[in-house]
């Protein structure tokens, strides 16, 4: 009997989500070859509304899911239908013809925006979690050196330093050779320390300053930048009573962003993040739901071993809509998007070699 209830309850929602009306009893022996009578079925209702996975918004009117309802479907999403070929094919083509990682990220949230009919948040990977890649120092005039760092994450970060004495071109390619090569692939804190450590006694002035100038770009957690997409869809699905508390808490990106981060490094086996209504633990959201997965790999290193440790994701690609979102869609976009992304800003490993 338990069994059978909660296929009534999937059917809820399913018919829910795509209708947005309540469902009755009629309508689910109808479209559901549930195999019992619509006694039954109102019966498997009443109970399921007493064990608080329904509701009923009038005494006349069928039931619909409530956020303990939602979340019985979501942890039973045993599988996510994939994107169809045509639909991969479709998410490559217009990412790649980004021509910079700020204008994919930008591209991505209208992408995602786009699938579920929702709105989509895609945040750029933060220095202070990002690895370093690359160091490229360059004379400019007045006894300064232009530092180039390059992150695995794909951000570019140009910083002036003082040198003095200033090294001369080849002294230069030889330094930042060493540092490629000993530091690169690290997070950034520790790339500093390990460019400090190595450093020849001669270069140890310039090191000195490459670190210190790595752990500011480290401590600047302002480098991280939130692209949206898609409010007018917000604006279409939600009802007028529901939609001024969410706007808000699309204008409150740093709450957004802890909410979103969180919940994509506690991704579920479908690889995503979902808070529903007050599991997201901010008012503004209790009308809405938020599906969420990390991109981008950084490593994790320990204090005091640094073969220990592991990943965590750069970043997040997310989408926040009504709680009655098309789930499997969702979680299904919003994975696809991640994984390009993750393919996106990871290094080949021919890249890795030169």
């Amino acid at each position: 009997m338990q069994s059978r209830r909660m296929t009534v309850l999937r059917a809820i929602v399913e018919d829910y989500i795509r209708s947005q009306e309540p469902v009755g009893s009629s309508s689910l022996a109808h479209h559901h070859d549930l195999g019992v009578s619509s006694a039954t079925i109102r019966n498997d209702m009443a109970a399921l509304d007493d064990e608080g996975y329904l509701v009923q918004p009038h005494t006349s009117a069928g039931r619909i899911p409530t956020e303990k309802g939602y979340r019985y479907f979501v942890d039973r999403l045993s599988t996510v239908v994939p994107l169809s070929p045509a639909q991969r094919r479709g998410i490559a083509n217009f990412l790649r013809g980004s021509v910079s990682l700020q204008d994919t990220l930008r591209r991505a949230a209208r992408l995602l925006a786009d699938f579920p009919g929702q709105g989509a948040v895609v945040a750029s990977p933060p220095l202070p979690k990002s690895t370093l890649r690359h160091v490229v120092m360059l004379p400019v005039p007045t006894e300064m050196l232009l530092a180039v760092v390059i992150t695995v994450g794909g951000r570019v970060a140009q910083h002036l330093m003082h040198a003095d004495p200033m090294p001369d071109n080849r002294t230069l390619s030889v330094f930042c050779g060493a540092v490629n090569t000993e530091a690169a692939g690290l997070p950034l804190p520790r790339a500093a320390d390990r460019i400090r450590m190595t450093a020849e006694a001669a270069m140890r002035p310039l090191a000195d300053t490459l670190a210190g100038t790595l752990e500011d770009m480290a401590a600047d957690e302002r480098e991280s930048e939130l692209y949206m997409a898609g409010t007018s869809r917000l604006a279409q699905q939600t009802s007028t009573t529901d939609l001024a508390p969410l706007f808000d808490a699309l204008e409150e990106q740093v709450v957004l962003m802890k909410l979103m981060s969180a919940l994509s490094e506690e991704r579920s086996d479908t690889g995503v993040g979902v808070a529903i209504g007050s599991e997201t633990g901010s008012p503004e959201l209790r009308n809405a739901s938020v599906v969420t997965s990390g991109y981008g790999h950084a490593m994790v290193v320990s204090s005091h071993d640094e073969s220990a440790g592991g990943t965590h994701p750069l970043a997040f690609v997310g989408s926040i809509g009504p709680t009655h979102m098309d789930y499997a869609a969702t979680i299904a976009a919003v994975r696809a998007v991640a994984r390009y992304l993750t393919a996106f800003i990871t290094p080949s490993d021919d890249e890795g070699k030169t």
